[in-house]
């Protein structure tokens, strides 16, 4: 296994071969335990481990306030991530939510060997790691168990096709408690034709569904990442839309009619026909 470190300012960059390609850790020179998960490339995560709470991807940003509105403040959740990255958002929930009991689902085994060693999760966490695929890992969590299922799978910068699918979110609701919420990250460009697609497969499984996003990423001005979410009851799209307005980049909220309308008739997706997210532009990683 090919591994190496680079110092930077203060701080080492640790690379490694994982299975999904080159591994890069690398510091953030504002925050001295802090680390960006960089996997050919492509940004995956950020993680500080003196402030778990700390997010600092817009993407993520937008998955937390999700976590924030699944429950009353404080409540312990019981959340399943599909995509472990670097485990920030279950890093989030463990920190702002205690006692929370959460499934991470990740395929890469050399990723997770690689985060656990560099950037540990705290021993009072109860956070379990399951090797293999994120539809298979789905299928093994009891129905109704989950208060929360967040969607972030990514193999290189493309979403497998089995995970577009409305059986892929059919599953995903069978595992929901009655109330529980679906927040799926989504990364398109022009035509935004995927995005398009999977909000209309999402809404043959959920009837309440809202988008958050960048408003260039809306207008199709740039490639990037819209956060999805879904539940079968009201969601808090005033509150949602409040939050996503305050972040450092602010983004703006689709619901109802307006949702609709953007999705433009897209036909929803199935197995047979599905396909990976589209590559995303050189230009997206900067």
């Amino acid at each position: 296994m090919a591994k190496g470190r680079r110092r930077g300012r203060g701080a080492e960059s640790v690379t490694e071969q994982v299975d999904g390609g080159t591994a890069e850790l690398v510091p953030d020179p504002d925050r001295p335990r802090a680390r960006t998960l960089l996997i050919d490339g492509a940004p995956q995560s950020h993680v500080d481990l003196d402030d778990p709470a700390y997010l600092d991807f817009e993407y993520q940003r937008r998955l937390g306030h999700i976590a924030d509105l699944t429950a009353p403040p404080g409540r312990p959740l019981q959340a399943v991530h599909l995509g472990g990255g670097a485990f920030t958002l279950a890093r989030y929930i463990a920190a702002t939510r205690p006692r929370s009991t959460q499934q991470i689902v990740e395929l890469d085994s050399r990723l997770v060997q690689l985060v656990r060693r560099e950037l540990p999760l705290e021993s009072g966490w109860r956070i379990r790691v399951r090797g293999g695929d994120a539809r298979e890992g789905l299928g093994k969590v009891p129905d109704g168990w989950a208060d929360l299922v967040i969607a972030d799978v990514f193999s290189g910068a493309r979403t497998p096709a089995h995970l577009t699918s409305g059986e892929f979110a059919g599953e995903i609701r069978r595992a929901l408690r009655p109330g529980g919420f679906l927040a799926l990250n989504i990364a398109d460009g022009p035509p935004l034709a995927h995005l398009r697609a999977q909000i209309a497969t999402v809404r043959t499984v959920f009837p309440e569904v809202c988008l958050m996003a960048d408003p260039t990423v809306l207008r199709g001005r740039r490639f990037g990442n819209a956060v999805l979410l879904a539940s079968d009851r009201e969601l808090p799209v005033a509150e949602l839309t409040r939050r996503a307005a305050g972040d450092p980049h602010p983004g703006r909220v689709e619901h109802g009619r307006a949702l609709v309308a953007f999705t433009g008739g897209a036909a929803p997706v199935s197995d047979v026909g599905a396909r990976p997210s589209p590559e995303p532009p050189a230009s997206a990683f900067g």
